[in-house]
């Protein structure tokens, strides 16, 4: 009893590798994955005015988020030019408070230093200190005969003459300390008015 049968029969061998010559055998095109392709959009269709309101609310959002990240960014900007500042008024004003509380030890200094008090190894602290200050900013001022200043000069005594025709310093009794542009103490002198 045999069948026949009437349409051939077909094999297909879909093994990657070839088992007589065990290279890797090539798809056909026919089997190869097709890549989808997305639907084109319909212009004009039904969905047209759901796609536009989509693309008005991203780009929106997109707009808002802009505008928070640069407000963000501007906050922050501010906020390091703000510690930057206060951290150098802190230090300023540290320093201040250091060569304020020194004043008397310099005005000795400077006292001992005029009468000839100040001898051995105590000159080299004395020229230290002063050198040490020096470099943070702190400035004795205050010359015997320089025009009077009230914003720098604190006049203690006054006097009139014909040798001058302004206001000059006759004599510094205490110097004058300053840190940069701030007065730490204004130089205490004698005044000479001009007669008149």
């Amino acid at each position: 009893m045999s069948e026949e049968f009437s349409e051939p029969t077909v094999v297909r061998d879909n093994r990657r590798i070839d088992p007589e010559t065990g290279q890797v055998r090539g798809l056909s095109p026919a089997d190869a994955p097709q890549p989808e392709t997305p639907a084109a959009p319909t212009v004009g269709g039904p969905d047209d005015g759901a796609a536009d309101a989509e693309l008005d609310a991203a780009q929106g959002l997109a707009a808002s988020r802009l505008e928070e990240l640069q407000r963000l960014n501007a906050e922050y900007v501010n906020y390091k030019k703000r510690v930057d500042r206060d951290r150098d008024v802190a230090k300023n004003a540290a320093i201040a408070g250091v060569a304020e509380a020194l004043l008397p030890v310099l005005d000795d200094v400077h006292l001992s230093r005029e009468h000839g008090d100040l001898t051995g190894p105590f000159v080299a602290i004395a020229d230290k200190l002063e050198a040490t200050l020096a470099r943070f900013g702190l400035e004795r001022y205050g010359q015997d005969g320089e025009p009077f200043d009230p914003a720098v000069h604190e006049a203690l005594m006054h006097s009139h003459s014909d040798e001058y025709e302004v206001a000059t310093c006759t004599k510094v009794l205490q110097p004058g300390y300053k840190l940069g542009d701030r007065i730490l103490r204004p130089a205490r002198v004698a005044v000479a008015d001009p007669q008149g």
